[in-house]
């Protein structure tokens, strides 16, 4: 019976052409020789195949029985499904080094404006790191802390009296300055200097921790949270640029706009990367690594 259904299947396929689709179907033939019960063994030609199959396979599979002749090659059929994609879908190839061209940027945007930025946003983190996170005493670094205040910038010296008491404990009086007092502490809490203020009317107490293992991690932490602060910043940098070459698209062709654009793209990368090794050096002095 077996034997049958395959031989219809296959004609039914043959008949029905079915051609492509979303699955290439691939028929792989491969001609057997079937003993019968009561006769020897007998082969055809492809030429014979081809003559009696047209004239017995119908009655063949109609009435379930082969005519006199005991031996037929039977089609194996063997069925190989491929899926085919789209070109380009899920395609990712590796993209070379976009090559920098001062000129090229220039057309569009003022290069050494944007090198600048790029270049000021790191020398801010390099300073931070050497200001805020140090392992020496806190009260050379606490003085120059940056303090927001109705829109300016103050060091905290410039509004407080900053004073000892003790070797471990820094005395912040903000006796002449107290509206300030919310935004020094917001100050301090988020210098990346692992501090740890009290406060005691218009007097801040901060106490200066102790070089442990621990507070070491705390410092490498927070250099890390300091670059990822830098690398948001450099990204609003190129976010900026690129917004004003998306302004000119209509003034120069669509390949230098496209070109210009990966250009900027790819500066940024370049003081993010730079960034990332200042990290890495800072937080392995912090942690005593060579």
């Amino acid at each position: 019976m077996r034997y049958f259904q395959s031989i219809g299947f296959l004609c039914n396929y043959l008949h029905a052409q079915i051609i492509g689709s979303r699955y290439a179907v691939r028929l792989l033939r491969n001609t057997e020789q079937i003993f019968f019960k009561h006769v020897g063994l007998r082969s055809m030609s492809s030429l014979q195949q081809s003559k009696i199959f047209p004239k017995y396979l119908p009655s063949a599979i109609g009435s379930l029985s082969f005519p006199s002749w005991s031996v037929v090659n039977q089609w194996n059929i063997s069925i190989k499904s491929e899926r085919f994609y789209s070109k380009g879908k899920g395609d990712k190839r590796k993209k070379g080094p976009v090559a920098i061209n001062e000129n090229e940027i220039d057309e569009l945007v003022k290069v050494s404006s944007l090198k600048q930025d790029f270049q000021k946003g790191l020398d801010q983190l390099k300073s931070d790191y050497v200001k805020h996170l140090s392992l020496r005493s806190a009260g050379g670094s606490i003085e120059n802390l940056p303090v927001e205040f109705e829109g300016d910038t103050y060091t905290l010296q410039e509004i407080a009296q900053i004073g000892r008491k003790g070797s471990q404990l820094l005395v912040v009086n903000l006796s002449g300055f107290p509206t300030v007092m919310k935004d020094v502490l917001k100050a301090i809490n988020d210098s990346g200097m692992g501090l740890n203020p009290q406060q005691d009317g218009t007097t801040i107490f901060i106490p200066i921790p102790k070089v442990t293992r621990e507070y070491r991690e705390s410092l490498a932490k927070n250099a890390k949270t300091m670059f990822h602060k830098f690398k948001d910043h450099s990204r609003d940098i190129q976010n900026r640029y690129i917004r004003e070459v998306k302004k000119k698209e209509k003034e120069v062709s669509s390949d230098l706009s496209h070109s210009v654009q990966q250009q900027i793209q790819t500066m940024a990368e370049h003081y993010v990367n730079e960034g990332e090794k200042v990290m890495i050096a800072k937080q392995n002095e912090l942690l005593g690594n060579d």
